[in-house]
């Protein structure tokens, strides 16, 4: 079998958000499996191809991207390497050099031109998309290979699918070829949609049936259309069962119930994680000041990190701006977030809960980490330094890798308290380093089970996750066994369900079902 990935981002090469993780490692874990993966990504700006080991191959292309009232062609060419084992090709053009950030500008770019403002999405993103699965098709037409599944990640790359099966030449050839399209979030402003119609005609190439079938709310959108050929799935069961079965589906503009209307079912397949990642015995890959073993019961060395915790953010950290007062409390439990800092992470529904807690008495010291939306920002900010969490709650406005690893590794409890959440990740990260996870029951994040490896609570109310985080300093102070066989189950259960090893099995199963279906 031969899998040809289609990614705006992969760990290592061009980092940005989740989905790096996943294409890498579900990549390696294909390939230990036996499987040809080739990974294919647009070349930025900021990429070195020949310090990365990349050779040039002997192959220029030019491809058809019109717009609505011009005839226009650009240029690609190619970059291949391989990295454990996986093929990784770079698909070069002038278009994707002058990015300096995978999906938004950069401080550079807006001091060159503020009319590309820092953290603003790229204003071209969709010929960007469009551009990237052109060249490959292109690429497998020069090349005369066939692969046997294209696996298309995100509404960035979703519209190959229909690309193959309607322009003329691609379908020639491509026509047929299994595809798969992985919506790693489904929420609006994930979809890479776009409302101008000629525009959206032009530059994919597709007829106009084959637009006008494909929209959502008005707007051609990618989602839509590449499902319409091939198989779809997202990044968990449950989220899954959410877009078409329930009305969270609201926020993704009801792509889910759409898809379902058109007969096409969201497969779920919830992402994994490599443990040995984030295995607290071995300290030093992690930059810990000492090791422990959650699993063994051995918890010795999280005090040591709790206490290293705590003196980096008194010395300050690069890239991060820490607010409150960063004095320990010995004894009390320790609550940590790592995470984007918005509505949609329900960080405002975390501050209620907090701030109810705080007045009711109740003993803990928070730890926070993320940058996000200003107004949330500063909601958490205020608390730290002047409302109810001043000399309980220490805000971190940044990110370092370093200082994440710290909080995962020091913390009795990680507070999850998302609105939606299509898989999530950082709840198995927290668990490895056995910081037991207290979750809104919502997406992915049901596999956190209440009472058996976290807490959990739902609705998506403050009150909710109040009640819930009383549960658990609760067990902190009386139950302490209780939390321990708690720690134990968490890892593994990881390590029985849900490595890359594991995943890849079923992510082939859907390569088999995609071929036999498109068959």
């Amino acid at each position: 079998m031969k899998i040809a990935m289609l990614s705006r981002e992969y760990r290592g090469l061009a980092e940005a958000g989740g989905v790096k993780d996943v294409v890498r490692s579900l990549s390696e874990a294909l390939v230990k499996s036996g499987v040809e993966v080739t990974v294919f990504l647009p070349m930025y700006g900021f990429m070195k191809p020949e310090q990365m080991g990349f050779r040039r191959l002997p192959l220029e292309l030019d491809l058809s991207m019109d717009y609505a009232a011009e005839e226009r062609r650009e240029r690609v060419r190619f970059w291949q390497g391989r990295e454990a084992g996986v093929d990784l090709m770079l698909v070069e053009s002038p278009r994707f050099g002058e990015k300096l950030g995978v999906y938004t500008y950069t401080a550079v770019e807006e001091t060159a031109d503020p009319a590309k403002r820092r953290g603003e999405g790229h204003f071209d993103y969709f010929a960007m998309n469009i551009l990237l699965q052109k060249g490959v098709m292109a690429y497998f037409l020069a090349a005369g290979e066939r692969p046997s599944v294209f696996h298309c990640h995100d509404g960035h790359t979703a519209v190959l699918p229909a690309m193959i099966n309607e322009i003329d030449g691609f379908r020639h050839f491509l026509g047929g070829v299994a595809s798969l399209v992985t919506i790693h979030n489904a929420g609006i402003g994930y979809h890479q949609e776009v409302g101008d119609l000629p525009f959206a005609k032009a530059n994919t190439s597709l007829p106009w049936r084959v637009i006008y079938s494909s929209l959502l709310n008005g707007a051609f959108d990618p989602l839509v259309a590449g499902p319409s050929y091939g198989m779809v799935n997202t990044v968990s069961e449950n989220y899954a069962r959410e877009l078409q079965e329930t009305e969270l589906d609201a926020m993704t503009g009801w792509l889910g119930h759409a898809l379902k209307e058109r007969g096409i079912k969201i497969q779920g397949i919830t992402n994994g994680i490599d443990p040995d990642a984030y295995n607290p015995s071995r300290p030093d890959a992690l930059g810990l000041p000492a090791g422990f073993d959650p699993e063994a019961g051995d918890m010795e060395g999280k005090r040591r990190c709790r206490r290293a915790l705590f003196s980096r953010m008194r010395e300050g950290i690069k890239g991060v701006k820490t607010y409150g007062s960063p004095a320990d409390r010995e004894g009390w439990p320790l609550l940590t977030v790592v995470s984007r800092l918005t509505e949609q992470k329900g960080m405002d529904v975390l501050a209620q809960a907090l701030e109810g807690l705080i007045e009711e008495r109740e003993e803990f010291v928070a730890v926070i980490l993320g940058t996000g939306e200003p107004h949330v920002e500063q909601i958490l900010v205020d608390m730290a330094v002047s409302g109810a969490g001043q000399g309980r709650m220490v805000v971190n406005i940044g990110y370092s890798q370093e200082l994440a690893n710290l909080i995962y590794a020091s913390g009795d409890f990680f507070v999850i308290p998302s609105m939606y959440e299509p898989c999530g990740l950082t709840d198995f990260m927290a668990q490895l380093m056995g910081n037991i996870p207290v979750v809104h029951a919502t997406g992915g994040l049901v596999k956190v089970q209440d009472g058996f490896n976290g807490f959990s609570y739902v609705p998506h109310e403050a009150g909710a996750l109040k009640e819930c985080l009383r549960r658990a300093l609760s067990a902190f102070r009386d139950y302490p066994r209780f939390l321990h066989d708690m720690r134990i189950n968490a890892v593994r259960r990881i390590k029985q369900e849900y490595t890359w090893e594991k995943v890849g099995k079923r992510y082939l199963e859907l390569y088999r079902r995609a071929g036999a279906e498109g068959s």
